[in-house]
């Protein structure tokens, strides 16, 4: 105790003296005081003193003798020592017994040191407030000190929660008067230091930290959030100290990823983090900015003039060493707190500049290899480790470590060569990092290995999870093309496939199914599905049915979409052009596998591509019908969906031809890609033929569609109604037209009814002039739809294996035909008789609907008589469309398909009949239609072998005869087939060539039916006499 009065300490307590409250004791009365404050006996009463009268009397000595004052703090640390206990015991007491305290000792103890606890919290804050240098430093240790000891000691009570319980525990010790008169105490003082000296109440507050931590974290955490900028500063400043004063020595173990326990750790660093830690919750951008602080001032040049301990700075800005220490040591921090690390990798990107990055490389010049070394490699970890900004340091490193291609934003120089191979370094260091922490990583089933030695690698890498947000951006750079950076990227693309497993693999395929812009970017996906298709299955049907959601849900533009779609048609198309090549080499073995996989998974989605064939942008339809032109059908399809896919690629042949007709953006390439569509559908199945055919001529014959092929449009005005672009609105209303007609009533059929004559109040119609179509534009959309049908018709259904061959066949190549050649041609090639039936039945159920198919034989002449209304309509048909009598050339090549025309062929022949009796024209010239009509007819029915040889050349002679000898060589063509009824059971199918031919010699004697083109030779001998050889039997 006489150490009290000696020395240094004796200076101080007379210094501080003058600050103190005058006293009434004599020198015998304080000397009593002490005698009795050392022995713990009343000098006057010669009893033992209570622990309340011991502590008043250490307080009346800390009043009147200042030097007694070291002394006097460390009595007092039992003094509350004993409150806490007692109150912690009276806490548990309560606990016990429902609340109710039956501790009586310990309460009474409580209420006799609790205005002990006042009195010296009292004398302490009147000293700090006088005389703060003297007093400050020494209560601040003190009072630090023991709420350590006190947490420590205490911990274990059942009163005291856990120590990860913060704010728990930060209420209990905040009710206990004494622990809040010690925190009291220290935040007056810290209050008084701020000025003249922060880091000694600071390093006092590290210092605690590290001894009794985590039980000391709740006094961090109330005096950082009193203190939040005081604090953080200070905290940083003396770690900095501390790192640089015990060395590097945890960096390599972060580089090893080996687990850092608390006593590897530097004394002052763990207490640094835990400090930040509790204040990241609450002020996490003020550490941030504290953060980037210290790192924009170690590289900036050193203050000038700045006293080496001004406040605010630390006094670090000074010291070289320190400021070279400073990376390092946030490297170090954000190593041991991922909080730290999340906070500032984000914002640091926008630093580093490339006048930052010299300065960087200036100072990082004179470290040691071996040390560079393990800087780079905790670079490394922390970027693999980072929570958040991982896009933004990606593009960073790909930015900076890019040759000159890149141009940097801004008027900053591009980066020195040396920075430049720094970060491609950087960056190949960490791909091969994540290369391992990706494909070392354990499955979520197996056991971690036992041995604590070699601990099993995280299952987590939060860099590749954030990148999983940007898989496009990640694609749309990688399709850039630029040198060395899409290398980069693909290769971290295929790490991010495999770390987020089939999702993620399927999102970046489709990505680049999306985004590629031409076969060299394309190829990027057949290089990422090679290493991923080895570990994951299944991935390109997952690939395309992501595709077809985006397409349902609508998410691309019309661009995107018909970009998509000719993707996946090339990358299908890319099997056989390495099929033409003579078989793949090795590089392309893996493309041509890919697209083998993906033409099986498109073909199970032809269902959700066929609606596109009918979008409204033609590069989109373009595409589609590309796209489904080249894949392959599915070996099952339910008929709905067959059904669905022809109605949707004859509606889009028809569509191609009328915009080709109006000159839009679409070419000879898009109707062949239509021509192939249908071609492969009819060879697929009897059902896709009879459908395809069946809608092509059911097309051809709409009413929308007859001008396509030179058929005449009907009169818009046949309802009575006006066009409103003919005619304008006059503005009067039904009730007043009904007004105009009297009181009379006008019954339909009477002599006062006019049909389609006009409509009242507006006159009468215009005459109807039809457009004149263009002859070449007829020829080719004929040209192009037989093709398809011939294609179709001799295809024959129901062999699906043909389908590659039977769709390039009939004229096309590589989706083109040639529109030189003609496509109806004197020999058509072998028509598949089934499919030529399924024609002739389409254009009697089309043409006369009310008549069934049975209806094969032939009446007498005179019969006609009753089905004259029929005969008519039948006539008109003709009349209107063209492109029947080449539907019934298709039919009659197709033996004997024409037998099941008969009625539309006797309705026609009858109205011909009718039209060559009435005609008192002088020549059959003057009637071109019905004389075309005529020699169609029997030309085309002698084709389908309806008539022998000999009849079926009469059409030869009709244009050098009068219209009544054509009746009479017509008449006897009724009448062979009345005698000679057209029944397919008269037709035999012949091996050799595969079709149906008829033996006219069963059918009886055919000579008395060309007497009467005898007749007509003779009397024509001088015109025809060089066709008579042509009527021998």
């Amino acid at each position: 105790m006489s150490a009290m009065f000696e020395g240094n300490a004796l200076s101080a307590m007379q210094t501080s003296h003058c600050h103190t409250p005058l006293n009434n004791y004599s020198p015998q009365e304080l000397a009593l005081e002490i005698k009795a404050f050392i022995s713990g006996v009343d000098q006057t009463q010669g009893r033992k003193l209570s622990v309340r009268d011991h502590a008043r009397c250490a307080v009346r000595l800390l009043r009147t003798v200042p030097a007694c004052r070291g002394a006097v703090l460390e009595h007092l640390r039992g003094v509350y020592d004993e409150y806490v206990a007692a109150f912690l015991q009276d806490l548990e007491a309560e606990g016990e017994n429902g609340g109710n305290s039956t501790s009586g000792g310990a309460s009474t103890s409580i209420s006799n040191l609790e205005d002990v606890i006042k009195e010296v919290h009292a004398v302490l804050s009147e000293f700090i407030k006088l005389s703060p240098k003297a007093w400050a430093p020494l209560v601040s240790t003190w009072a630090v000190d023991l709420l350590g000891q006190l947490s420590s000691k205490h911990a274990g009570r059942r009163a005291a929660p856990h120590s990860s319980s913060l704010n728990e525990l930060l209420q209990l010790w905040m009710s206990c008067a004494a622990t809040r008169s010690l925190m009291e105490c220290y935040s007056q003082c810290l209050a008084a230091m701020l000025a003249w000296c922060p880091d000694a109440c600071v390093d006092a507050l590290l210092d605690t930290s590290v001894q009794h931590s985590p039980h000391f974290d709740w006094v961090v955490a109330h005096i950082g959030s009193a203190f939040p900028g005081t604090i953080i500063s200070r905290v940083l400043a003396c770690g900095l100290k501390d790192f640089y004063a015990h060395g590097y020595s945890s960096a390599e173990k972060i580089n090893q990823q080996q687990p850092i326990d608390k006593s590897s750790r530097v004394p002052k660093i763990g207490s640094v983090v835990g400090i930040l830690g509790h204040l990241a919750s609450r002020h996490s951008d003020s550490i941030k900015k504290e953060l980037l602080r210290m790192f924009q001032d170690s590289l900036s040049p050193p203050p000038q003039n700045v006293p080496p301990h001004s406040s605010g700075a630390g006094g670090w800005e000074n010291s070289p060493h320190l400021r070279r220490a400073t990376v390092p040591f946030l490297l170090q921090l954000a190593a041991l707190s991922p909080t730290l690390l999340g906070a500032v990798s984000a914002e640091l990107v926008e630093f580093l500049r490339p006048p930052v990055l010299i300065q960087l490389q200036a100072q990082f010049q004179a470290l040691p290899r071996e040390e560079l070394d393990n800087m780079l490699g905790l670079a490394v970890h922390l970027i693999s480790q980072s929570p958040s900004g991982g896009a933004r340091v990606l593009k960073f490193l790909a930015d900076t470590a890019t040759p000159s291609s890149v141009i940097i934003s801004g008027p900053t120089p591009s980066p020195h060569d040396s920075i430049r191979e720094a970060c491609d370094h950087l960056l190949q260091m960490l791909l091969l990092h994540l290369h391992k922490l990706v494909h070392n990583r354990p499955e979520g089933n197996e056991p971690f290995p036992q041995s604590s030695a070699a601990p099993a690698m995280p299952q987590v890498i939060p860099f590749l999870e954030e990148l999983q947000g940007h898989i496009g951006d990640l694609c749309a750079e990688t399709l850039r093309l630029e040198r060395k950076r899409h290398l980069w990227l693909h290769q971290l693309l295929c790490l991010i496939s495999v770390y987020g497993g089939p999702s993620v693999a399927t999102e970046a395929l489709c990505q680049l199914f999306t985004q590629a812009r031409n076969p060299e970017e394309l190829a990027l996906a057949s290089q990422l599905y090679t290493p991923l298709s080895t570990s994951l299955s299944g991935l390109l049907p997952s690939t395309i049915a992501r595709c077809v959601a985006q397409i349902h849900t609508q998410t691309l533009d019309n661009k995107q979409l018909a970009q998509l779609l000719n993707n996946l048609a090339t990358a299908v198309q890319s099997q056989e052009e390495d099929r033409k090549n003579g078989g793949a080499a090795t590089g392309s073995s893996a493309q041509s596998s890919m697209a083998v996989q993906v033409g099986v998974a498109i073909s199970n989605h032809l269902q959700d591509f066929c609606p596109l064939l009918l979008h409204g942008d033609t590069m989109v339809s373009k595409a589609t019908v590309r796209l489904l032109s080249c894949s392959q059908l599915p070996r099952a399809c339910s008929p709905a969906h067959l059904l669905l896919i022809c109605r949707a690629a004859v509606s889009h042949f028809f569509v191609c031809l009328r915009q080709q007709g109006e000159s839009l953006r679409v070419g000879e390439e898009e109707v062949g890609y239509s021509m192939r569509l249908l071609s492969r559908l009819a060879a697929y199945s009897p059902l896709t033929l009879k459908a395809v055919l069946q809608q092509l001529v059911e097309g051809a014959l709409h009413r929308g569609n007859q001008d396509l092929f030179g058929g005449l449009q009907e009169n818009p005005g046949d309802d009575t109604t006006q066009s409103s672009n003919l005619i304008p609105d006059l503005g009067v209303s039904l009730l007043d037209i009904n007004c105009k007609f009297g009181t009379s009533v006008n019954f339909s059929g009477n002599v006062w009814s006019v049909f389609h004559a006009g409509v009242i109040g507006k006159g009468l119609k215009p005459p109807y002039t039809p457009s004149q179509p263009d002859p070449d534009r007829i020829n080719q959309n004929m040209q192009t739809l037989f093709a398809v049908m011939v294609q179709c018709c001799s295809s024959g259904g129901g062999n699906p294996t043909g389908n590659a061959r039977n769709g390039s066949a009939g004229g096309t190549t590589n989706g083109r035909f040639p529109a030189s050649e003609p496509l109806i041609s004197d020999e058509l090639p072998p028509i598949n008789a089934e499919a030529a039936k399924v024609i002739a039945v389409t254009l009697v159920e089309n043409i006369c609907p009310d008549v069934a198919n049975g209806e094969l034989s032939w009446p007498p002449e005179e019969h006609s008589k009753t089905t004259v209304e029929r005969d008519i309509h039948i006539r008109r048909c003709f009349k209107g469309n063209p492109v029947l009598f080449h539907l019934l050339r298709v039919v009659a090549a197709g033996r004997p398909a024409l037998c099941y025309c008969s009625v539309i062929l006797r309705g026609l022949l009858s109205t011909l009949l009718a039209h060559w009796e009435a005609s008192r024209e002088p020549s059959v010239l003057d009637s071109p239609w019905h004389l075309q009509t005529s020699c169609l007819l029997v030309s085309c029915m002698g084709e389908g072998q309806l008539l022998p040889p000999v009849l079926s050349n009469i059409h030869e002679v009709f244009p050098h005869i009068s219209p009544f000898e054509v009746r009479l060589l017509l008449l006897g063509v009724w009448e062979y087939m009345r005698g000679n009824s057209p029944m397919p059971q008269k037709f035999t199918f012949c091996a050799d060539q595969g079709l149906f031919f008829r033996d006219f010699s069963r059918d009886g004697d055919v000579a008395r039916y060309i007497a009467p083109i005898h007749s007509v030779l003779h009397k024509n001998i001088d015109r025809l006499g060089h066709l008579c050889w042509r009527f021998q039997i």
